[in-house]
């Protein structure tokens, strides 16, 4: 059965907690007919936004990481969370692989609904794992085959995080983003980056190895000079909910100088959840809260925005149909 053909047990209304993502009540039967509205409270999921007016396109989420990370109980079969995504005004996402289990998902799960395209990668945090344990390079070709599935259309998300790695893993975290850098040319593949406290190291690679025709900065989180470089070489910048978080001016700063053209829009789900619900779990039903805030910034007409994001969406990763 197609992903798509689950059937939502009643429209989703703006303001309320989609049915699929409400926890059940005290008591309450298990089946989806059961399920009330509940109060919102820290944890659980945000409300069903008010729907875009043009349909935009999640770049970058993570379908098999639930947002019981963060206390919410339901585990929302992906057909349901994209026809909720589909009442918000998101048409369709890109399904990350951060390891091989969730590539190997990814490549496997695009082939069950259109509304779904695919990105599989070593995470930079993975890297040194598999590097230890002596199985980069089989991780790596492992990789290599998975991309190259028509509905994969980038290698992602790899790069560099000197957040979380400390120096000993930083030579096999650019090992495999070298890799990750070849595959994409080599494959005609985008390119997705994980860019954490590394910018410097990780523009110095994409130059000197040379850098696939298409190169998205996911979740960016520069400021306005990292903005100006990408405008300079044409990648793309991806602003998720971070865009809107208070102590985040730096990111509206970048998003105020990002060459209109190379702009992108994701959530990174089930994390990055935009205020005012931040410290919630994510879904791509939420993103319209991010477009709404990215357009307020700009000063733009959100239908200007939406159309914008959509046409530089499919200028990266081709069309969904």
């Amino acid at each position: 059965m197609p992903l798509s053909a689950h059937p939502s047990p009643r429209p989703s209304v703006p303001g309320e907690i989609p049915a699929p993502y409400r926890e059940p009540e005290p008591g309450s039967r298990s089946d989806d007919d059961a399920l009330q509205p509940r109060t919102h409270r820290k944890g659980g999921y945000p409300p069903l936004p008010d729907p875009l007016p043009v349909p935009v396109i999640d770049n970058h989420t993570h379908f098999d990481i639930h947002g019981a990370i963060h206390g919410a109980a339901p585990e929302v079969p992906i057909g349901r969370a994209l026809d909720t995504a589909a009442a918000a005004g998101v048409a369709g996402a890109v399904q990350v692989g951060t390891d091989l289990a969730s590539s190997r998902f990814t490549a496997a799960v695009v082939d069950q609904d259109p509304r779904l395209l695919g990105a599989v990668a070593l995470h930079p945090n993975e890297a040194p794992l598999l590097a230890e344990a002596g199985l980069l390079d089989d991780a790596l070709a492992e990789i290599e085959a998975l991309a190259a599935g028509d509905r994969v259309r980038a290698l992602g998300e790899t790069g560099l995080d000197y957040f979380r790695t400390g120096d000993a893993g930083r030579g096999s975290q650019l090992e495999s983003f070298r890799s990750h850098i070849d595959i994409a040319r080599r494959l005609g593949k985008a390119l997705q980056i994980h860019d954490r406290d590394a910018h410097d190291d990780v523009v110095a690679t994409l130059l000197a190895d040379g850098a696939p025709d298409r190169v998205v900065l996911h979740c960016f989180s520069g400021g306005a000079d990292l903005a100006r470089r990408c405008n300079e070489q044409g990648w793309y910048m991806s602003f998720a909910g971070t865009v809107t978080f208070k102590n985040a001016a730096n990111l509206r700063e970048a998003l105020l100088v990002a060459d209109p053209a190379l702009v992108l829009v994701e959530t990174d789900a089930p994390f990055l959840t935009p205020h005012p619900h931040r410290g919630r779990p994510n879904a791509s039903y939420v993103m319209p809260t991010t477009v709404r805030a990215m357009a307020e910034v700009l000063g733009t007409p959100l239908e200007t925005l939406c159309t914008r994001l959509t046409l530089n969406t499919e200028a990266v990763y081709g069309r969904w149909d």
